[in-house]
Formats: structure tokens, sequence, C-alpha cells
């Protein structure tokens, strides 16, 4: 299952820049996740300073 980006994203963006595989966009008030493109790394997860990346 693709990792996922709950509500406490904050959009700064940092997930996006470490995603390898380029899945993180900006969305509306927080970034997305394409599922389809998710690898299930967790690279983001382990950037998010929030802690806002479920897997």
């Amino acid at each position: 299952m693709a990792y996922v980006i709950t509500d406490g994203c904050v959009s700064c963006g940092t997930c996006a820049g470490e995603c390898p595989v380029g899945a993180i966009s900006e969305g509306d008030g927080k970034y997305v996740i394409d599922a389809d493109s998710c690898i299930e790394c967790g690279t983001c997860a382990a950037a998010c300073p929030t802690g806002a990346i479920e897997g």
C-alpha cells in the first residue's frame, strides 16, 4: 500500500524533494502522494518533520 500524507502536513515540501521517483506533488492545502508511482520506500516518511506521512 502506498504511503499517505495526513492532515498534519504543513506543506513544507521536504518530502517531495526526497522522493526518488517524484511521486509527491503539492495538492490543495497539503502535499499528496501518487499511489500508482509510490514505490513504498519510506524515504518521505523519514524526511517529514511533522510525522504526517504514514505507510
